[in-house]
């Protein structure tokens, strides 16, 4: 797949993806793709990420039901970072934070500190049975 090769994978073999919702514009979520994820998500139409933390490919939505529908990939100008514009499925609206929340980047720098600007559309205990 020569489409792969034109990718600039870090040292480990992962390249970092934005997530940015189609409809709104909101930057959901940070992740991180190998080789094999990327050709997942073309191949599924759904984002499939690598799990730093698991170790693993991890298809978003496996265990919460929040999937993530990709219309468009864009890659950046130096081929190593990924941006996918997606639908958010699952709970309306989508919510692409295992903390319950829509988007990841819930926490905004005012006066000082970090605040946590956004709120839990469904606690992750009902969503994570």
């Amino acid at each position: 797949m020569e489409w792969l090769d034109q990718v600039k994978w870090d040292a480990q073999g992962l390249l970092p993806v934005i997530a940015q919702e189609r409809s709104s514009g909101d930057v959901l979520m940070f992740a991180y793709m190998n080789r094999e994820a990327l050709a997942l998500t073309v191949a599924r139409g759904q984002a499939v990420y690598w799990s730093r933390s698991r170790q693993r490919l991890w298809h978003k939505g496996e265990e919460s039901g929040h999937f993530q529908q990709v219309h468009e990939m864009r890659l950046d100008c130096d081929h190593d970072v990924l941006l996918l514009k997606v639908t958010q499925l699952g709970h309306a609206p989508g919510i692409a934070c295992h903390t319950g929340r829509h988007s990841c980047f819930f926490s905004k720098f005012e006066d000082g500190q970090w605040r946590e600007v956004e709120p839990v559309l469904l606690d992750p205990e009902r969503i994570y049975r």
